[in-house]
């Protein structure tokens, strides 16, 4: 499987987008890798796939601020479906090529829908996030985030 760090770099580097880099201990915890970074709770972006509870097939993955919780029914909602759970750490490690806690708020699938919360890219200029490794996080410009990734901008939080 292609390496997702090195897709996100290029990416980011393709586009010209300001960011940088921390390696840190291996950790997956947004609280404690908040503070590893030195960043707010809120501005880590964790990143949740979620899958349809009827079908079971599509798939979404809700990025949202670190300290807040996923309320199912806005990612049904914004996902189009009409119920969403949360998908199981294999299936999230085989559609997006990362562990639990690794996963980066992009999608480099097109069977995936990307949706951020509001909260993330508005409340920071920043968003921190585990970037497609527990041992390594990027900062990234939100402006860039939104402007590259192109999420759908929806609530998602209880």
């Amino acid at each position: 499987m292609s390496n997702v760090y090195e897709k996100l770099v290029a990416l980011l580097d393709c586009e010209g987008a300001k960011y940088r880099v921390i390696e840190h201990p291996a950790e997956g915890r947004s609280d404690l890798v908040a503070a590893i970074r030195g960043t707010a709770p809120g501005q880590g972006a964790k990143a949740m796939l979620c899958r349809a509870k009827d079908d079971g097939r599509s798939l979404v993955l809700a990025i949202l601020p670190g300290d807040k919780k996923l309320d199912f029914k806005m990612v049904a909602e914004a996902g189009g479906l009409k119920k969403a759970t949360l998908a199981s750490a294999e299936e999230a490690e085989r559609e997006t090529g990362c562990v639990i806690g690794a996963i980066p708020p992009f999608s480099f699938s097109p069977d995936i829908r990307l949706v951020v919360d509001p909260g993330l890219v508005e409340n920071f200029d920043e968003i921190a996030f585990n970037a497609g490794r527990l041992d390594r996080s990027m900062v990234l410009n939100s402006a860039d985030y939104v402007r590259i990734a192109q999420p759908l901008v929806k609530p998602l939080c209880v």
